[in-house]
């Protein structure tokens, strides 16, 4: 199912949704990218700590088993879900934090993007005035890590030393 002309096709694992979610920030996916897909295995982890979901989240299921399952042997389903609908889709980014899963998607051809990386695209198409308040909410909030050596990059790449 293609998308809109001009509209990206995203795929979203579960980290970094439910960590915006936490903060009350998840409507930046929908200004930078419209819907995300999820698969249902993302989907079920969200409902697990989320009472509800934003309706920008489409749900989708991924048409390969085997292929689910070749990924399972190197990541927990719902990445091994998200990367095989991703694939599915053709999707121009996945949404993943994971280090392990970022080295599968690297290997298996998808381009991806992690939570810092989505923050300065919000910061760099003005839709966060700031990157570095929204990073120490998630850290406080969200119990988000991230390396100190990847933030400066970023804190730097957004034009806030």
């Amino acid at each position: 199912m293609p998308q809109a002309a001009g509209r990206m096709i995203v795929v979203s694992d579960t980290s970094a949704i439910t960590a915006l979610l936490q903060i009350s920030r998840a409507d930046l996916f929908l200004q930078l990218y419209g819907e995300v897909l999820i698969p249902v295995a993302v989907r079920d982890e969200l409902l697990a700590t989320h009472a509800q979901l934003p309706p920008f989240l489409q749900v989708r299921t991924v048409n390969d088993a085997a292929e689910v399952y070749r990924l399972e042997r190197e990541l927990d389903l719902g990445e091994a879900e998200a990367l095989a609908l991703a694939k599915q889709y053709h999707a121009d980014l996945l949404l993943i934090d994971e280090l392990r899963g970022r080295k599968i998607a690297q290997r298996e051809g998808i381009p991806f993007i992690g939570l810092m990386g989505v923050l300065l695209q919000g910061k760099q198409t003005g839709r966060i005035a700031s990157v570095r308040p929204v990073v120490a909410e998630l850290e406080k909030v969200a119990g988000f890590r991230v390396s100190t050596a990847v933030k400066e990059i970023v804190f730097r790449n957004a034009g806030e030393p």
